[in-house]
């Protein structure tokens, strides 16, 4: 009884969304702006996956304390370290920054990284075993880039083809310039900011997409929807109808979504925390995009009433199935 009367949204709320899309694009714009010139001027701050390094593999005598492990390594002054547990609980991974070599406290010699966090855990922990030493060199690195790149630019593609073949060629393009909007914008933060950007990072972006993907296909179907059953409305005015009609679904769906990832980001630990962030603002984005920028986008395209009829035409949804028609309107 009482979450019944928890209500984020008001009921049969009617916000002018279209009206106020104009600051909302310019907004959208300048942040896009400031987030590419970021990128250009500042870069971003490229975490082991992509700027190469060594990874070093610990056997100790008992089984692990990541944290503690984690302590040592960071008092080394190596830079950027991470350290990660194995399926056997005595096994420890620890990947440190490229940094060429490293001066002792006598100076008479030099030593490189991994000899370096080799020494420091075996002194921290009497009867560990170095299992084996590896680099990663620029080259790999190198690729990885490129995958990283390859995989966030297949996947808008992809969302290309789909929304066009479930829609209409507007609705693709509002769809593509929402998660475009959201790429964008989670990346610039991460270079203004220099928050370690690495695989994890790709990972978020790649969920990113699919979040705000999912709740742009919520408002555009129910776009269709009142497109159809609104024939004598204008289109802005449908589009701010079904905008509010789904209002209350997209605004929970997001709250519930940050709950989880805010508890997350509190009490998940170092390793999480710069997925955790990259996910909790493009939830935030994503969702801003899909009311924003999506269905705006489609006013100034002017998606056509004649060429959502057509489809209808054709097919009709009943439930999970598309039953042809015949010209008569009858299932054939």
């Amino acid at each position: 009884m009482i979450l019944r009367m928890i209500k984020i949204t008001p009921k049969g709320s009617n916000i002018d969304f279209i009206g106020k899309q104009k600051i909302a694009l310019i907004g959208s714009c300048a942040a896009l702006v400031i987030s590419i010139i970021a990128v250009l001027a500042i870069g971003l701050n490229f975490g082991i996956d992509f700027r190469g390094g060594s990874v070093v593999e610990v056997r100790l005598k008992e089984a692990a304390d990541i944290g503690a492990v984690r302590d040592v390594v960071s008092r080394l002054g190596l830079g950027d370290t991470a350290v990660q547990s194995k399926e056997n609980p005595t096994d420890v991974i620890i990947r440190v920054e490229a940094q060429g070599v490293q001066e002792d406290e006598v100076g008479d010699k030099k030593r490189s990284a991994t000899e370096i966090v080799g020494e420091a855990l075996k002194k921290a922990y009497p009867g560990a075993v170095i299992l084996q030493e590896q680099v990663i060199g620029p080259k790999v690195s190198g690729e990885l880039v490129t995958a990283g790149i390859t995989a966030v630019i297949s996947a808008v593609l992809m969302v290309l083809g789909y929304i066009w073949l479930r829609f209409e060629w507007q609705f693709s393009i509002g769809a593509v310039a929402a998660l475009t909007h959201d790429v964008i914008l989670t990346i610039g933060v991460f270079s203004i900011l220099q928050l370690d950007f690495n695989l994890a990072i790709v990972a978020a972006i790649l969920t990113i997409v699919g979040y705000s993907l999912n709740d742009t296909v919520v408002v555009f179907d129910r776009v269709r929807e009142n497109l159809r059953r609104y024939k004598s409305s204008p289109v802005a005015e449908v589009l701010n109808r079904s905008i509010n009609e789904t209002l209350s679904r997209t605004v929970m769906t997001s709250v519930t979504t940050l709950i989880a990832l805010f508890a997350l980001f509190i009490l998940g630990g170092e390793v999480l925390r710069g997925f955790t962030f990259a996910m909790i603002w493009g939830v935030v984005v994503g969702t801003y995009s899909s009311v924003f920028i999506a269905s705006p986008i489609l006013n100034y395209l002017g998606v056509s009433r004649s060429d959502i009829e057509e489809s209808k035409d054709k097919t009709v949804a009943r439930g999970p199935e598309s039953v042809a028609l015949n010209p008569d309107g009858t299932p054939m």
